[in-house]
């Protein structure tokens, strides 16, 4: 009897200590938050496509300027380019220049985005420009922004247009503008992403992130298990998981908003230097995250994405125009397409 009460007890005390298994993967479909151990039970909705190959594009193809500061696609899969003179579209086949003359706010474009209903937003450190493809509307702090020097723009599940700016963020509604600065860390907004409660989430570029519901702001820092203060970028995920671009990496908040893990080394570099400065974050249809990172120092720099299990990575050695990347974009084919300062590539998934 003693030993059947000794083998009982010793058999609950295991149950107890096991770790719970399941799908750890957040690009699978059925990821479990709440597994410990992977066991090997990942499902995808699809097989994700390959690198089929990179083409380059310089002012000898038509870009207007080498030194591209950003990038974004709209609805046509018509890919937009900011530079220091003026923003162009390209379609496949024929460039389209805009500048000042046309109506944008500024030439010195900091920051492209492109809404769901067409329309093409453009940031510069003297406002933002609406352009519907006929028509330019520019707002500065005089009829809406809380500041003119723009750092990112992004939209919602409603179409609203969120501006982050130096000094806090801006959003408009397509009517009406509504600035939040004071419940914000004093460095501004650099991004914006929104979860499926549509929460807002807010970073910063000295002050980490910021999580707004509606009502109460809450911050989280390296206090909280962030790798850096300083933020680059933040995209929420299908499963509500955080993917947040710092100085030393990118971290990623489960969709409880609990824990964080790291990830550190996306673009492997000769030792010692294994530092990776994420400069921006995508994701694709396949739910695969891509990042481009750039080490100033070093003057290196790549683009890479997580496959679930590692991370795979792509810089001058595969082909890509230049080592500075400075953004980022997916079309709807899941092709990547990056502004560099020598130029444009577009990796080619197949």
């Amino acid at each position: 009897m003693k030993r059947l009460i000794l083998f009982s007890f010793l058999l609950i005390l295991f149950n107890a200590c096991k770790k719970e298994q399941g799908c750890t993967d957040p690009l699978a479909t059925n990821y479990n938050s709440e597994a410990e151990e992977d066991d090997g039970s990942c499902v995808y909705a699809n097989n994700p496509g390959s690198v089929s190959s990179i083409v380059n594009y310089t002012t000898s193809d038509g870009l207007l300027d080498n030194f591209v500061e950003c990038i974004a696609v709209d609805i046509n899969d018509n890919i937009w380019f900011g530079t220091s003179i003026g923003i162009q579209m390209f379609d496949g086949a024929d460039w389209t220049t805009y500048t000042t003359i046309n109506g944008l706010v500024a030439d010195n474009v900091k920051m492209i985005a492109t809404a769901n209903n067409g329309d093409i937003w453009i940031g510069t450190d003297f406002g933002v420009s609406q352009f519907d493809g006929v028509n330019w509307i520019n707002y500065d702090n005089t009829n809406g922004l809380v500041s003119n020097q723009v750092k990112s723009i992004d939209e919602d599940v409603n179409g609203g247009i969120w501006v982050g700016t130096n000094q806090g963020v801006s959003h408009f509604d397509g009517i009406t503008w509504v600035s939040y600065s004071s419940d914000l860390h004093w460095s501004g907004v650099n991004a914006s992403s929104f979860d499926s409660n549509g929460d807002k989430w807010f970073a910063s570029p000295l002050g980490g992130i910021t999580h707004f519901d509606g009502a109460i702001f809450t911050s989280y820092d390296e206090s909280n298990g962030l790798l850096s203060q300083y933020v680059t970028d933040i995209v929420v995920d299908n499963h509500d998981n955080k993917w947040i671009g710092t100085s030393d990496g990118m971290s990623v908040l489960d969709a409880s908003n609990a824990s964080f893990t790291q990830h550190t080394m996306m673009y492997i570099m000769p030792p010692p230097d294994t530092l990776n400065p994420v400069v921006n974050i995508e994701i694709d249809s396949w739910g695969r995250i891509w990042t481009s990172i750039y080490v100033g120092y070093l003057a290196q720099g790549a683009v890479a994405y997580w496959d679930g299990s590692i991370w795979q990575d792509f810089d001058i050695s595969d082909g890509l125009a230049g080592p500075n990347i400075k953004e980022l974009a997916i079309d709807s084919d899941n092709n990547i397409w990056i502004a560099t300062s020598t130029g444009v590539s577009n990796i080619i998934i197949e």
